[in-house]
């Protein structure tokens, strides 16, 4: 009936790869925590997603640059609102310790 967890215990090993684990999947929102050790996105291409995605950072330190220039730095306790097609890459992720992502995604549209 209920499903409980933890979200910063037991991490996943994300020193060789970036871990996505969908928490809940509705026809209308995804969660999904994110665990980052060093990774970046790729030199080329930018994520340019249909959906509006929510992010906050958990635990560790992160950067996204958006394609008009501009850089977020992101901590423990820090979120943002990245509207669909708002194109972004992950720039930087802690080498040395687990960056840890909560993302929600949902349709696009008018938020409050």
């Amino acid at each position: 009936m209920f499903k409980q967890g933890n979200l910063l215990k037991t991490l996943p090993n994300a020193r060789n790869h970036e871990v996505f684990e969908d928490l809940i999947k509705h026809p209308f929102v995804r969660i999904e925590r994110i665990v980052s050790r060093g990774q970046t996105s790729p030199e080329t291409g930018w994520y340019d997603q249909e959906e509006s995605e929510w992010v906050v950072v958990l635990q560790g330190n992160a950067e996204l640059t958006f394609e008009n220039g501009e850089s977020v730095s992101l901590e423990a306790g820090d979120h943002l609102n990245i509207p669909a097609h708002t194109r972004h890459k992950v720039s930087w992720t802690d080498p040395e310790r687990e960056t840890v992502w909560l993302a929600v995604f949902y349709p696009s549209g008018e938020i409050e």
